[in-house]
């Protein structure tokens, strides 16, 4: 198995992941192609079972989201597995460039960190709506990082001089540093995570 890498290029081995909330819903199995063609669509929690990668391209042809509405676009993307798999090639390329490490090290780090741990749930009582917090389910967290990540960067480089590959290598390094000034996935992950400390 060590001899599978990603894309031919980048090896799995000695990547770990440190949170051990999420070591259940990180898929680090090797692969080369990041593609299982909905292979495990039909069995119980099926998107722990894809390699993280291939949950990361999937976020990445459903896009341009905020809310309900469809805000953004990412340039019709939708469906286009091998557009999706060279703008991931450049990202990790370019993130190998900048950190001498290996780059999914570095994205598995940035999605551990973009994680968030609780949120807030609203329910009516009465006439009366209430907002609770609640613990965040350990595959959401994962959904939610990479979520935030994909449509950060998109809202970043749609209509910009930037491209979306730039945008993702500056998100995912930062929030591999854990940085909230310059990372929106950590940055939404800490104004979540206040809001439900208020709502305690």
């Amino acid at each position: 198995m060590e001899d599978i890498k990603l894309f031919n290029r980048w090896s799995f081995e000695g990547i770990v992941v440190n949170d051990p909330g999420l070591k259940l819903y990180i898929n680090l199995k090797p692969v080369i192609i990041p593609k299982s063609g909905g292979k495990y669509t039909q069995k119980q929690f099926h998107k722990s079972k894809m390699n993280i990668v291939e949950r990361f391209a999937n976020k990445m042809m459903v896009d341009g989201h905020r809310g309900r509405k469809h805000l953004l676009t990412s340039g019709r993307n939708t469906g286009k597995t091998q557009t999706i798999f060279n703008i991931i090639k450049d990202v990790f390329e370019e993130i190998e460039k900048k950190t001498k490490e290996n780059p999914l090290k570095i994205f598995v780090g940035a999605v551990e960190n973009a994680s968030l741990r609780e949120e807030i749930t609203s329910y009516q009582m009465g006439g009366t709506m209430i907002r609770k917090a609640v613990i965040t389910s350990p595959q959401r967290r994962v959904d939610k990082a990479l979520t935030i990540i994909t449509q950060s960067s998109y809202r970043r480089s749609f209509g910009k001089k930037i491209s979306m590959a730039d945008a993702l290598v500056d998100e995912i390094i930062n929030a591999y540093k854990n940085d909230a000034t310059k990372s929106e996935a950590i940055k939404e992950k800490e104004r979540i995570e206040r809001e439900a400390g208020g709502a305690r």
